[in-house]
């Protein structure tokens, strides 16, 4: 597939182009995104600093995690938040890329993350006596590192692809953020086939992992029936907030990349 773009930015539509809208906008996402970087930097400082949470694995995956909605975080809002005081919005095709990449790369070791989170779970209610010796730094270690090497080839294969689709035409993308699917509606060719690669390699992904995470929290689950009610309450309680965060992320996640490719185009 050889690239024959004649595109070199896109404008990027935005929520509203309401003056007033867009205005309520930039003050919303400037508070958002001034919320999201201090809690959860605080939380990283805290998890490092505090010398009872640093020899947690569990604080560990927390305070990367927090570091990886950071990043996330800067690679969509900032210019979002400046795109709605702006009265033209672009972004150069390289950028979009680059944010495309960024987005997809954050939010797929954003999911190994959650994965490892819920093993430790597994192990600190399952495997109490053990978790000390399980739970290592070493191995904490390891699974931040295939989560980061993992998913760069993935993300990395999105990108490929889509660089080499030729955009001749319009470049107005129905979008605040450069994103595959937008994206895809204007290249100037059949991108059926390519919609078809983006399921399978993101959509099996999140649906590979949530099916991982359901079947884990459901040995958590049989495991407790053998526990007292104060225990099972206390392991639901360390896990509650897990579970609402895996099905906020998961069910937005399957229902944004694994549909029918043909109603994504």
């Amino acid at each position: 597939m050889h690239n024959q773009s004649f595109v070199t930015k896109f404008i990027l539509l935005g929520l509203s182009q309401n003056p007033n809208v867009q205005k309520i906008v930039f003050v919303v996402f400037l508070f958002v995104y001034i919320a999201t970087i201090g809690g959860n930097m605080l939380i990283v400082v805290t998890a490092l600093s505090s010398p009872a949470l640093r020899g947690s694995s569990i604080f560990f995956f927390l305070a990367f995690l927090s570091f990886l909605h950071v990043c996330f975080s800067s690679i969509i809002t900032p210019k979002m938040i400046s795109d709605s005081l702006s009265e033209r919005k672009t972004i150069y095709f390289q950028g979009c890329m680059v944010q495309i990449f960024a987005e997809h790369f954050f939010a797929e070791v954003e999911v190994i993350v959650l994965t490892a989170m819920a093993y430790d779970r597994y192990v600190a209610i399952c495997k109490p006596l053990h978790y000390s010796s399980i739970m290592t730094w070493r191995l904490c270690g390891i699974l931040m590192g295939v989560a980061c090497t993992g998913v760069f080839l993935p993300s990395m294969i999105q990108i490929l692809f889509t660089f080499q689709l030729p955009f001749c035409g319009p470049n107005a993308i129905d979008h605040y953020i450069c994103d595959l699917y937008p994206l895809l509606k204007l290249a100037c060719m059949d991108t059926h086939i390519v919609g078809i690669l983006v399921v399978m390699n993101s959509g099996f992904f999140c649906i590979v992992i949530l099916s991982l995470l359901l079947i884990s929290y459901s040995v958590i689950l049989l495991s407790l029936k053998t526990h007292s009610s104060a225990e099972q309450w206390k392991a639901l309680s360390t896990c509650g907030f897990h579970i609402a965060v895996v099905i906020l992320f998961f069910v937005s996640c399957v229902f944004e990349y694994a549909g029918p490719p043909t109603t994504l185009f």
